[in-house]
């Protein structure tokens, strides 16, 4: 089966869209955190061991840069500095509760977001959808392998 024409471009259209979306899920509720602050937030939840530095390599900005985004975090209720249980010279990032829940209720709120979207398309395009997601997620993530041009580059 070949590739229909511009389905790069088809992809970006609809990554706008679903970003649209997402982003509409968000600001329906009002919110007192940036959306930095809340990747911010998100980052640290799903990685436990996150120091500032970690954070500052994440998001491809200065320590100090990080540190005054953690200072907003911490002085309105949502993160807390928590020394390293194995090297006391180490402090480690923690989400509090208060941040938690708001990190599963954004989640919630988008989740219904997408679903009313898919809602509206029929039952074969959401399963059509649903297997070139996983294919594309699987290549996505799989080692990336050499491609004709890249070969010919390193021969020449």
């Amino acid at each position: 089966m070949e590739r229909p024409p511009n389905l790069a471009a088809a992809i970006d259209a609809a990554a706008e869209a679903l970003v649209g979306v997402l982003d509409s899920a968000a600001s329906r509720h009002q919110m007192a955190v940036s959306p930095t602050q809340l990747r911010v937030l998100s980052l640290i939840s799903s990685r436990p061991e996150t120091n500032v530095n970690g954070l500052a390599e994440l998001l491809d900005v200065v320590p100090s840069s990080a540190s005054r985004l953690c200072d907003r975090l911490e002085a309105t209720g949502l993160l807390r500095r928590v020394p390293d249980p194995r090297d006391r010279r180490e402090v480690r990032l923690m989400p509090t509760a208060a941040a938690e829940t708001l990190l599963r209720e954004l989640q919630e709120r988008r989740h219904r977001a997408v679903q009313a979207v898919l809602d509206r398309m029929p039952g074969r395009a959401q399963h059509e959808l649903w297997l070139a997601l996983v294919a594309f997620e699987r290549a996505a993530t799989a080692a990336p392998t050499e491609s004709p041009a890249d070969s010919r580059a390193r021969t020449a």
